[in-house]
């Protein structure tokens, strides 16, 4: 056999074993799953980033309306993120037969993803906070200036009362238009408490994940401390063994010897008799 058909034949089982093996076996939609939501999660730190800048100028001389549509988007997109990283990471944790770098790989997308959620939910209570003390400060403004006056003495003519209503009806629609804004704000605020809830819910369930593999997995370190020390008894039994079995070889060896040496002299006596 020549040496190349020897290094075939050394290389083909190499070859077979990682192809066989799930180990040496590469996965990859698990591995297209998990770049896609680690992508995602580095989007949304981003996000977060921007998001409390623009939650930072909110109730300052800087806040304006751009500055709250710019929140409401970012608020909004970055919610929606959430709940695709949120299923992408409950479908990697659910993976089964993962190799230890897949392993690491669950516990770092995990990891990763409650901690920019919970960065996130510590924004979206401060933006939910800000917006509630505007809707109010807005709405107590608005029914201060909109409520009527005190009734004018008698010395007022009819031409005054004229202009005074007249004075109002001008302030009307810029009543109902800050009226409205101040709706829209309530409801911008009852779209983040549902976010806020919504995304509770998705941590919750992700955290839940996270313990119940961290119990599987004190569960099989305990098997293997077991395992392990089972494997140690046994060891020691197979040793005392081995130890017994040259003894009781030794001692054969030596009556073997002591019978051949008085057979030899039986059969010189013999002989020379």
């Amino acid at each position: 056999m020549s040496f190349d058909q020897l290094s075939s034949l050394e290389s083909q089982p190499t070859t077979m074993r990682r192809q066989d093996d799930p180990q040496y076996s590469d996965d990859p939609e698990f591995q297209r799953l998990s770049q896609e939501l680690m992508t995602k999660l580095f989007t949304l730190t981003g996000n977060i980033s921007r998001l409390s800048n623009e939650v930072a100028l909110l109730g300052t001389r800087r806040d304006t309306e751009r500055v709250r549509e710019r929140v409401h988007d970012l608020l909004e997109e970055s919610k929606d993120t959430f709940k695709e990283v949120g299923e992408g990471v409950k479908t990697i944790q659910s993976w089964e037969d993962v190799s230890p770098s897949q392993k690491y790989t669950q516990q770092k997308l995990a990891r990763e993803f409650q901690n920019n959620l919970s960065e996130f939910q510590s924004v979206q209570r401060q933006a939910l906070e800000k917006q509630r003390s505007s809707a109010t400060a807005a709405r107590t403004a608005l029914e201060e200036g909109s409520s009527p006056g005190a009734e004018g003495s008698g010395q007022f003519g009819q031409q005054q009362q004229q202009s005074q209503q007249e004075l109002r009806l001008a302030s009307q629609d810029e009543v109902d238009f800050q009226d409205s804004l101040i709706v829209e704000r309530e409801a911008e605020i009852r779209n983040i408490e549902q976010g806020v809830t919504e995304l509770n819910e998705l941590f919750r369930d992700v955290a839940h994940i996270v313990n119940e593999q961290g119990e599987l997995l004190d569960n099989i370190h305990e098997n293997v401390e077991n395992t392990r020390t089972d494997t140690r008894g046994a060891d020691l039994e197979l040793r005392s063994a081995a130890r017994y079995q040259r003894n009781a070889r030794s001692k054969a060896c030596c009556l073997l010897l002591i019978l051949a040496v008085i057979l030899t002299v039986v059969i010189l006596a013999a002989t020379l008799g």
